[in-house]
């Protein structure tokens, strides 16, 4: 059995990019989907509390899990590991879209995988980390942090992390990731782009 996992955090998310991004890679394997699992949730959520427990609880040996990248399965380091030890203990094969990679239970799959949670937790741990430094020196010079009447809220979001926005770019984060953690679509972060620029001519 072949399922597809597809998850964003808020109903403002848009989950069809996740699920167009697997269709491609799909038939780019020549896999056929049996089922598609999605769910609305934070990853935060322990995962036996969610349906991603249920959907792995059912796979069996030589089953196949597809997402569009690990950070679907989960926010966390540990639950990640959790999870990919569960699919490599009971030959699940896992696939990662974006990484192209394949999880099985080679020593390779076990390595990449644990590298790959470690990478992404602490990028997503240092952007926060600027992200409350930067909000914490605004309320300190008396800047307002909240959203103004009348404002795109998810504009202004952006617009109140502009500098770290520009800084997890300038370090390697890539454009997914950054709509990702401020739970946007990629055609309000490329507006705001183009605010930026056009506030600069």
């Amino acid at each position: 059995m072949v399922v597809a996992y597809l998850r964003v955090s808020t109903s403002r998310q848009h989950i069809e990019n996740q699920q167009e991004e697997i269709k491609r890679y799909a038939l780019s394997q020549g896999v056929v989907i049996d089922r598609w699992e999605k769910e609305v949730v934070s990853g935060k959520i322990d995962r036996d509390n969610r349906k991603l427990g249920k959907v792995i609880r059912r796979l069996k040996e030589g089953d196949m899990l597809i997402i569009t990248e690990l950070s679907r399965l989960s926010r966390t380091l540990h639950e990640i590991m959790m999870i990919m030890k569960h699919c490599i203990d009971h030959q699940i094969i896992v696939h990662s879209t974006k990484e192209g990679y394949t999880f099985d239970d080679s020593i390779n799959s076990k390595v990449i995988s644990f590298a790959f949670g470690l990478t992404a937790e602490i990028e997503r741990n240092l952007i926060s980390q600027r992200t409350r430094e930067a909000m914490a020196v605004g309320k300190a010079q008396g800047k307002h942090m909240g959203r103004k009447k009348g404002s795109d809220s998810k504009m202004q979001r952006l617009e109140a992390h502009r500098q770290e926005i520009a800084d997890a770019i300038a370090g390697g984060t890539n454009i997914n990731q950054i709509c990702h953690l401020y739970g946007v679509s990629y055609n309000t972060y490329y507006r705001f782009i183009k605010a930026g620029k056009e506030d600069k001519n």
